[in-house]
């Protein structure tokens, strides 16, 4: 009983978060609006660039660095330290390259 109920008391404290952010951010918004700020405010322009480039490189770096532990595995490296290790390096490296190529492509935007 006591690994169950911390893990449903675990899920109810993520969804009472989640639920007050939106809560606080929807009244915050609300008031906004009624002093005559601008809404074109939260509406962000800063990113050309979808999320989901940065959530596939990590996802595939991620992967990379899973196989390579897997081999590094297999030659003889402690298992945890082989997967941890590769899996971080590897997504570490694919946030790096999005934010690269997030870089040029505003360059490339400005320039434009």
């Amino acid at each position: 009983m006591g690994p169950g109920l911390v893990m449903v008391a675990g899920i109810i404290g993520i969804f009472m978060l989640g639920f007050i952010f939106f809560i606080t951010r929807h009244k915050e918004r609300m008031s906004m609006i009624d002093k005559g700020v601008d809404a074109s405010i939260f509406i962000n322009k800063s990113s050309p660039i979808s999320p989901t480039l940065k959530f596939g490189m990590l996802l595939v770096g991620l992967a990379i660095g899973i196989l390579i532990g897997d081999y590094l595995h297999f030659l003889g490296m402690f298992k945890g330290t082989a997967f941890l290790s590769m899996a971080f390096l590897f997504g570490g490296l694919s946030l790096i390259a999005n934010f690269i190529i997030e870089r040029k492509l505003k360059e490339k935007e400005k320039q434009d």
